[in-house]
């Protein structure tokens, strides 16, 4: 059964991040879903907050691709904006999710085979500073 909540601010997006990021091990993948601006990068935000790790580093990967933030455990946080398919496996993901560290993946609708034991995140704009978010446990 998914868990949803209804935030009203950026700063209550993050709370609900921070607090999901306790059920996170290290190795988790937490796929992220929802259109332009609905807060993805926000919600990392508040997972890298809830990691220990430092809020600010946390920047949209839309370039990069990959961004690394270091911590016990890291975070990975990737963008496939950009990408189609092949390109999509072509990025290693595999490998990065095979470790110690937690992976957060935007636009993860885009990978042409998920894995079946990630997080799902759906993001809804709901209307101003509104956002519906969608949580799927994942499935060992």
């Amino acid at each position: 059964m998914p868990d949803t909540v209804t935030t009203h601010s950026e700063d209550e997006t993050i709370a609900v991040a921070r607090a999901f990021a306790s059920r996170l091990r290290p190795g988790a993948v937490v796929l992220l879903e929802g259109d332009l601006g609905a807060g993805k990068t926000a919600f990392v935000r508040g997972l890298a907050i809830g990691l220990g790790l430092d809020p600010d580093l946390v920047s949209s990967p839309t370039f990069t691709l990959i961004q690394e933030y270091r911590g016990t455990p890291s975070l990975y946080h990737v963008d496939l904006y950009r990408l189609q398919g092949a390109e999509v496996d072509d990025l290693g993901l595999d490998e990065l999710s095979s470790g110690e560290a937690i992976v957060a993946i935007e636009w993860a609708e885009k990978m042409p085979q998920p894995p079946t034991d990630a997080w799902w995140v759906r993001l809804e704009d709901a209307g101003g500073d509104e956002r519906r978010i969608v949580i799927v446990e994942a499935r060992p």
